[in-house]
């Protein structure tokens, strides 16, 4: 039986020797001072061979725990070797077989009935929130606690909604897989119920009467945002658009000298091209911003990587961070804006609501929709940057 002393004091000579264990374990000593270990064993009557691996690096203890697993794998009418080069196999397919791999397969293959913004926004959440926390794993190895994991570290940044999105969009890769044959079952079912519900209704808005406020803190700069999330706060607030309408705008979309942004149908929840009038204060905000993202194809390219646009979690974040997390959201400028200008502009509900770009299920309404009333809309833009700026101190240029 072999030592561990006896393991150090075998020395190289011009050959390569073996010294024996029993059971078969012996370590072979080569002239360049390596020590394997290896297993003569029999298989079907012939002498066979099993690499087990280097000596210091495979312990006597785990040389001889091989050995015994061999020894119940052959009591089994199994070949070692052939046994070793399957688990081999496996773990190469199974790391192979790595969740960001599927995912992305899934997302090629499913991805065809998607628009273009859709695609983006799922891929970024599938970036920013999975990919690095179980991208890495072996499909195989993900249960519903490593999930609900990943999940929860979503919940954490309050971000409710997204949460359940990558719930949902997590059970769509990973039925994919069952139905190539990559893994056994979908873990996610088992998470029902874990997940923070989803308060269904309108989205947090502040009140007109909050507005001084919100700018005071928005000129504080309480969110230490970079100039570009600040001017897309102001943005947001001016014109009023959906966040993914302004993360996702190009500069070839805008004409600042005729004062207009025309918004793609692709980004649009109508799925048809909308008119937005810009006012005197937002074309000289675009023209600050144009200073630092001019030589972008976005007007809000992403801080992390220039080819991409920023992402709504950046509004949402200046939000938090400003002390109105669950009061308001990128969505709330939109309420914020029709109740505000109805109330204290005075401007008649079917203009400011087709400003709004609302999608309209009653065919009735759908009719009028048509209408653009787009001389009120131009007068009513100007109206609301004006009393912004009212709202501020800020002294207005008198009309001409």
């Amino acid at each position: 039986m072999l030592t561990h002393t006896k393991i150090q004091n075998a020395k190289p000579k011009d050959k390569p020797y073996k010294v024996a264990d029993y059971g078969g374990l012996y370590l072979q000593i080569t002239p360049n001072g390596s020590k394997l270990w290896g297993l003569k064993y029999y298989y079907l009557q012939k002498e066979k061979k099993l690499s087990i691996g280097a000596y210091p690096a495979i312990s006597l203890a785990d040389a001889r725990e091989v050995r015994e697993k061999a020894k119940k794998l052959l009591a089994q009418g199994q070949d070692p070797s052939l046994a070793k080069q399957e688990e081999k196999r496996k773990k190469l397919q199974s790391a192979s077989n790595s969740f960001e791999k599927i995912a992305r397969e899934w997302f090629d293959h499913a991805g065809g009935i998607w628009t273009e913004d859709t695609r983006r926004t799922k891929m970024r959440r599938l970036e920013m929130y999975v990919f690095p926390v179980i991208g890495h794993l072996p499909i195989t190895d993900i249960g519903p606690m490593t999930v609900l994991d990943c999940i929860r570290k979503v919940e954490a940044q309050q971000a409710y909604d997204v949460a359940r999105r990558l719930k949902q969009m997590i059970s769509r890769i990973f039925k994919y897989a069952v139905l190539n044959g990559k893994v056994n079952g979908d873990p996610t079912p088992a998470l029902d119920g874990a997940l923070k519900p989803v308060k269904r209704g309108h989205f947090a808005a502040i009140t007109p009467e909050e507005l001084p406020e919100f700018l005071s803190a928005m000129d504080r700069n309480d969110y230490r945002g970079f100039p570009e999330t600040r001017l897309g706060l102001e943005l947001m607030l001016h014109t009023f658009v959906r966040t993914i309408e302004l993360i996702g705008a190009e500069w070839k979309e805008f004409d600042l000298d005729k004062a207009v942004w025309i918004v793609p149908a692709s980004r649009m929840k109508t799925r048809k091209e909308h008119m937005v009038p810009l006012s005197r204060q937002v074309v000289e905000k675009l023209r600050q911003l144009h200073l630092i993202t001019g030589r972008s194809t976005w007007v809000f390219p992403s801080q992390c990587n220039s080819r991409k646009h920023m992402s709504n979690n950046t509004i949402r974040t200046a939000i938090v961070r400003m002390g109105y997390g669950g009061r308001m959201t990128g969505h709330g400028f939109r309420a914020l804006a029709m109740s505000t200008i109805k109330e204290k502009l005075k401007y008649r509900h079917e203009v400011v609501d087709r400003q709004l770009s609302h999608v309209h299920h009653n065919s009735v309404t759908r009719a009028y929709d048509r209408a653009q009333w787009l001389d009120e809309r131009k007068e009513m833009m100007q109206a609301w940057s004006d009393y912004i700026d009212q709202l501020r101190g800020k002294t207005l240029p008198e009309k001409s």
